[in-house]
């Protein structure tokens, strides 16, 4: 069983951690995703996913979500779509939308495409995300099925980001792109707001979020910055915590050295209470006998 502590921090490794559980700006409520105490795990384990999570999401952060495979990162995006049951609540009037998703196979051409995704979206609109991702002005009118995967990469995120009160659950983009197709998706999403972002390429993260989600052992971290800031300060608190255990371990040395000292001392005395001197008189211990 794992217990889960959730804290918002500055980009600061001495700031205060302050749990923020509501976020305004001036008089404006803004909208929150919002986790009440989700527990989960799954039929037949014994171990918890999550277990009495609690914490707010601003659904306009460029949030980035890390931890190591294994520790709930597919499990939680998959909790916010409502495919799994839990206990507890995840509150949002917002809906969410998981990329990457599987796109029919058929003729369409990827503006017929582009329109039965992206709804009320205008032609001009699809095409300016189109040209913000560096896609030639053909690739509306070619069939869906012959983009390559980097393209319908593109083309999906673009679509998606032309949905209206949506929150993106972007699950690793990079796979299918090339190291400037990861620069360029990455400039795109940093002009964008409101997804959760998971990837292991950390200077793709570093250029396009503004906070970051992080799955760790015996916590949950929540923390503004991108994935280089939250790196440094973890690395900070990991040394911090190796000196002071180095500290605890010096100290109980140091006390243990003094209680065999001590213990030494004692019995040097105590025998010294039933020991004779050099005339075969025993020692006067300062009572009648």
């Amino acid at each position: 069983m794992r217990n889960f502590l959730l804290y918002l921090t500055d980009q600061s490794p001495a700031g205060a951690r302050v749990p923020r559980p509501e976020v305004q700006r001036g008089a404006t409520t803004i909208s929150l995703i919002k986790i009440s105490n989700l527990t989960f795990a799954y039929d037949g384990s014994p171990d918890y996913i999550f277990e009495n999570v609690s914490f707010g999401i601003d659904t306009s952060w460029k949030l980035g979500f890390t931890g190591r495979n294994g520790r709930g990162k597919t499990t939680f995006l998959k909790l916010l779509q409502g495919k799994y049951e839990y206990r507890g609540s995840i509150t949002s009037n917002v809906d969410f939308e998981y990329f990457p998703f599987e796109v029919p196979p058929g003729p369409e051409s990827t503006l017929e495409i582009l329109r039965s995704i992206a709804g009320g979206a205008g032609e001009w609109e699809l095409r300016r995300e189109i040209n913000l991702l560096e896609l030639g002005g053909d690739v509306l009118e070619r069939p869906f099925e012959t983009l390559s995967e980097g393209e319908r990469t593109k083309v999906l995120l673009a679509a998606l980001f032309l949905k209206e009160n949506r929150f993106l659950l972007i699950d690793e983009p990079t796979n299918h792109l090339d190291m400037h197709g990861r620069e360029v998706v990455s400039e795109y999403l940093s002009s964008k707001a409101g997804f959760i972002l998971v990837s292991h390429d950390r200077a793709f993260l570093d250029g396009c979020i503004d906070h970051i989600l992080s799955i760790n052992k015996t916590d949950i971290e929540l923390q503004r910055g991108n994935f280089s800031s939250w790196l440094q300060n973890k690395e900070r608190r990991d040394n911090f915590e190796l000196a002071e255990n180095d500290k605890l371990k010096k100290e109980i040395g140091r006390l243990s050295d003094a209680g065999r000292r001590t213990a030494a001392w004692s019995d040097k005395l105590e025998k010294t209470k039933y020991a004779t001197d050099n005339s075969g008189l025993k020692p006067d211990r300062g009572y009648i006998i």
